[in-house]
């Protein structure tokens, strides 16, 4: 019996036990899935606890002048490597077995938390070293998530694939809600080697599950690579042709939709700049603060993932409201300055974050031809995440200016022109809600044998 076969027979195994019942949750159904989305889980828990707690590090402890700046500069090199390593993710994504690639990610980004953790133990631990953990593990991050993503139609049916996506997205949300709990508590109590070590053993264990997770696609996989054997030009020289910007260029509808994000990102991605600015300088707390606000953030985006699909209208339409409600959310700190309000309002902007994401990369696994979602998925990655660096930046430097109240108001005003911009998109097709069929169309190279688990709507 093959991998594939096998794989298949366990989530048939799964849908079958719900027949007279309540059917069980996907990640129950589907071993395979449910192994690698707890992999997704601990990865990006690991690298969101690392983010907040060095973050707070960083305000609280380590620098005394421009705590702005030097915050900022962590977060755009905790952003950088998704934006500038797209072209190379999506290379290895298409050429190389999916579970390889995510294995490899989690053990490298396990083994480099690991040394920081032991140089930690030490004194004097200088802010380049932290800097550079955070390019390491971001870079791992960056091969890790895209390529789980083009993994999911490969993991479970068609007709499951918007509740995996919800999963998948709600990692994010676990991430957040996890590493805001901990990370900054755990600075206040072990300092960075504690966070660092604590990252180690969470990668180790994504890696662990990655490896002994099966894909259905194990055995395509292996004729692929066969093939790449035997003829390597001719296997190169698709990837060539189909190039990053050729696959935006033929979708022209994804395209606007992914740069009304860019510019939505801009505003958004700086609450993570202001939160421990805002909690030293406005809220005058510590270490529980952080995790408090942090928490909120993430428990709002959980919940939007898990109840996006059930919000109604056009993807654009709902879009268009969710970000205006952010704008609301995020605008209010600047207002009223108070620890609940605070909390509150990152409740609400975490679920408009969640509940777009559901519906949007919902609608892109439909959209995408199947032949260019390792590609897609990279670059989307890189198009939203092009404006993390610049709004690190920004924002960081402009918090050792202005007070954090004010940024928070800038954040609110600037999400309204793309708030206003996406509502303004139509459908993709005319009668649709901007999910075009695609039977008539079939993508170029896709495999028949395939085609029923990610591909026919």
């Amino acid at each position: 019996m093959t991998a594939a076969s096998v794989a298949v027979s366990e989530a048939e195994d799964g849908a079958a036990a719900g027949v007279g019942g309540r059917r069980a949750p996907l990640i129950l159904r589907n071993r395979a899935f449910g192994a690698v989305w707890l992999g997704q889980v601990l990865t990006q828990a690991a690298v969101r606890m690392f983010q907040v707690g060095v973050s707070w590090w960083i305000v609280a402890y380590a620098v005394h002048d421009a705590r702005g700046l030097a915050s900022g500069l962590f977060m755009a090199a905790c952003t950088l490597p998704a934006v500038a390593l797209a072209p190379v993710v999506a290379r290895a994504v298409a050429r190389f077995a999916h579970r390889s690639v995510l294995r490899t990610a989690a053990g490298l980004a396990g083994a480099a938390s690991g040394v920081l953790a032991l140089w930690a133990h030490g004194d004097g631990l200088p802010l380049t070293a932290v800097y550079a953990a955070a390019l390491a593990l971001a870079t791992c991050q960056a091969f890790f998530d895209p390529c789980l993503t083009t993994s999911v139609p490969a993991l479970v049916d068609d007709a499951d694939i918007e509740t995996a996506t919800g999963f998948e997205l709600s990692t994010q949300s676990l991430a957040g809600l996890g590493g805001a709990l901990l990370g900054a508590l755990i600075v206040d109590r072990a300092g960075v080697a504690g966070l660092a070590a604590g990252c180690a053993a969470a990668y180790l264990g994504a890696a662990l599950l990655v490896a002994n997770a099966r894909f259905r696609t194990a055995a395509t996989d292996g004729v692929e690579a066969a093939h790449a054997t035997d003829a390597t030009d001719a296997v190169t020289a698709a990837p060539q042709r189909r190039t990053l910007r050729l696959i935006l260029a033929e979708l022209p509808y994804v395209r606007r939709i992914l740069i009304c994000f860019t510019a939505a990102n801009l505003f958004t991605t700086a609450v993570f700049v202001v939160i421990p600015l805002y909690t030293r300088s406005v809220l005058f707390g510590g270490g529980g603060t952080v995790a408090l606000l942090e928490a909120s953030l993430g428990a709002g985006a959980l919940i939007g993932a898990f109840t996006g699909a059930c919000v109604p209208g056009r993807p654009t339409v709902a879009g268009a409201y969710c970000l205006g409600l952010m704008a609301l959310a995020l605008a209010l700190p600047g207002l009223f300055a108070h620890r609940l309000v605070m909390a509150g309002c990152l409740v609400v902007a975490g679920w408009c974050a969640g509940a777009v994401s559901v519906r949007f990369v919902a609608l892109f696994q439909r959209l995408v031809p199947a032949a260019d979602k390792p590609g897609f998925f990279a670059v989307m990655q890189a198009v939203l995440g092009a404006s993390l660096p610049v709004a690190s930046l920004v924002f960081g430097s402009a918090g050792d200016v202005l007070s954090p109240q004010t940024l928070c108001l800038v954040q609110g005003v600037g999400l309204l022109p793309a708030a206003c911009a996406l509502a303004l998109l139509g459908p993709s097709t005319p009668g649709t809600s901007g999910t075009p069929a695609r039977s008539a169309s079939p993508a170029a190279g896709q495999d028949p044998d395939t085609h029923p688990v990610g591909g026919r709507l």
